[in-house]
């Protein structure tokens, strides 16, 4: 089942890959301003997100909402980030692979 608990577990889990990205990438234990600053826009897309209940995973969105340089910056956070969740944070990885398979 998909709603609004569906939203919440991807910001949930951009927000793991943010801090994962940020703490290896720009050696701090808190979100970098840069970091914040796209942690936020990426929780502003997901609540705007027009699929809402029926969202695919992004890489699968036949939508891109982002505007082009955050979505090169979402790109490159997820392509560091997402082999290692699935040692950091297994379970948020594990849901993120089992979303793509959804329709």
């Amino acid at each position: 089942m998909q709603s609004k608990n569906r939203i919440e577990r991807e910001k949930r889990t951009v927000e793991k890959m943010l801090r994962l990205y940020c703490r290896e990438q720009h050696s701090g234990k808190e979100l970098c301003q840069e970091c914040s600053e796209l942690l936020a826009y990426a929780h502003k897309r997901l609540g705007l997100c027009k699929f809402a209940e029926q969202k695919p995973t992004c890489g699968q969105c036949p939508v891109h909402c982002y505007e082009p340089d955050m979505r090169s910056r979402i790109t490159a956070v997820m392509k560091y980030a997402g082999p290692r969740m699935l040692l950091h944070h297994p379970v948020e990885a594990l849901n993120h692979l089992l979303d793509g398979f959804r329709t």
